[in-house]
């Protein structure tokens, strides 16, 4: 008993305006995101340079500190290396380091070594970590809920003929009774100047860069603090750090766990915790399941074409072949006397179908009410024909 059947269009097929509806969405999306990279990129196109960099332009850039010292003679060079900046130390240069916290250990304790015999000025931008290597003497001390701008509070001739400036942020305590600490928040202060053991040089350490951005030179006395503190020599030596940089030759003795932040263990903790709270949740059943009455009825053709959305989005050919076969046996059984209990044993089934049919038909029996799935579309339209066939077939009186 075969009946061909070939694959029509059914309505479970989605259409090209199905699927413009479904996809346009995520297409629009696509595009805008690309669109605002696309407007990103053009617009910061003419930002070549950070923050604390001599050479920009940008807010947070200090091209405008840097051409006031030029202006004062005081030359200014770019450095990004390590060794550029040792190299470039003398008793007649500043070296500005940026970015101190940047350095590892191995390369503070380099800088820190070259620095002290110099006999030239080193400024240290807000140092936290570094601190207790490049500048011996003082601790970071918390940063407090500050006003920026703050009074010299000391007799540092830089900081009294500057008045007010915007150094507040991190805090440092000084053991040195030889220190000049200046700009004090809450007791500490934000500014420190270490004079060298022997010679001439000295550090200055700074709690803020404030001073030296471009959008901020202008207030209070940041300019004039600025210039003092950075064209005390005639040369001035403008260290950028970078990670980059092949002198960090101590970062492969640090493991992975020792690049880690500090917390990342709780910190994951935490998200595993609430990764399970959230499954639990989710996945929570408060008693047994209620049936519950439509609020609407549905028609029966309505459920069978959702069920077959349901089958073909999934590609479960082999769930709707059960549902057919098991379906047909159950309709089948009591029109051949077969009780519904044993409906779906092919012991029982099948030769009571047989005796009513007449003739050997068991074997094509057996593969159309208990055979494997099919293996595609074409074969499973095939199968409900050849079912509904035989089920008419056995009506017949």
């Amino acid at each position: 008993m075969t009946t061909e059947a070939a694959l029509p269009a059914t309505s479970a097929s989605p259409t090209v305006g199905q699927v413009w509806t479904r996809t346009r969405g995520v297409l629009i999306a696509v595009v805008l995101l690309l669109i605002g990279a696309v407007a990103t990129a053009v617009i910061r196109s003419g930002a070549q340079y950070g923050s604390l960099d001599p050479r920009s332009t940008a807010p947070y850039g200090s091209h405008a500190v840097a051409t006031l010292l030029a202006e004062r003679g005081v030359t200014t060079r770019v450095v990004t290396t390590l060794d550029e900046a040792r190299t470039a130390v003398g008793p007649d240069t500043t070296l500005l380091i940026t970015v101190p916290d940047l350095l590892t250990p191995h390369q503070q304790q380099l800088l820190h070594g070259t620095t002290r015999a110099s006999d030239g000025r080193t400024v240290l931008i807000a140092p936290r970590t570094s601190v207790d290597t490049l500048a011996p003497g003082l601790l970071a001390a918390p940063a407090a809920g500050f006003d920026s701008t703050l009074p010299p509070g000391c007799r540092m001739a830089a900081a009294r003929q500057a008045g007010a400036a915007e150094t507040g942020g991190m805090r440092y305590r000084s053991h040195d009774a030889r220190a000049d600490t200046c700009y004090p928040s809450e007791g500490l202060p934000t500014l420190v100047r270490l004079p060298a053991a022997s010679g001439d040089g000295d550090t200055v350490v700074l709690g803020s860069p404030r001073i030296l951005y471009n959008d901020r030179l202008d207030e209070q006395g940041n300019a004039s603090l600025a210039l003092q503190l950075l064209g005390s020599r005639s040369h001035l030596v403008w260290y950028l750090p970078s990670l980059s940089d092949s002198s960090a030759s101590d970062a492969g003795e640090e493991s992975f766990l020792d690049l880690l932040p500090s917390g990342w263990l709780w910190g994951t903790l935490q998200l595993f915790v609430a990764a399970a709270l959230a499954a639990f949740w989710r996945a929570r059943r408060l008693g047994p399941l209620v049936p519950e009455k439509l609020p609407v009825v549905i028609r029966a053709s309505e459920t069978v074409e959702g069920r077959a959305r349901l089958y073909r989005k999934a590609n479960a050919r082999d769930r709707a072949a059960a549902a057919l076969r098991s379906t047909t046996r159950t309709r089948l059984a009591p029109l051949v006397g077969v009780s519904s209990a044993q409906a779906h044993t092919p012991e029982a089934l099948l030769p009571a179908l047989s005796t009513r049919l007449g003739g050997d038909g068991h074997p094509p029996l057996h593969a159309l009410l208990f055979g494997p799935p099919p293996g595609d579309d074409a074969a499973l339209i095939a199968l409900a024909d050849q079912l509904d066939a035989l089920e008419s077939e056995v009506r017949r009186p």
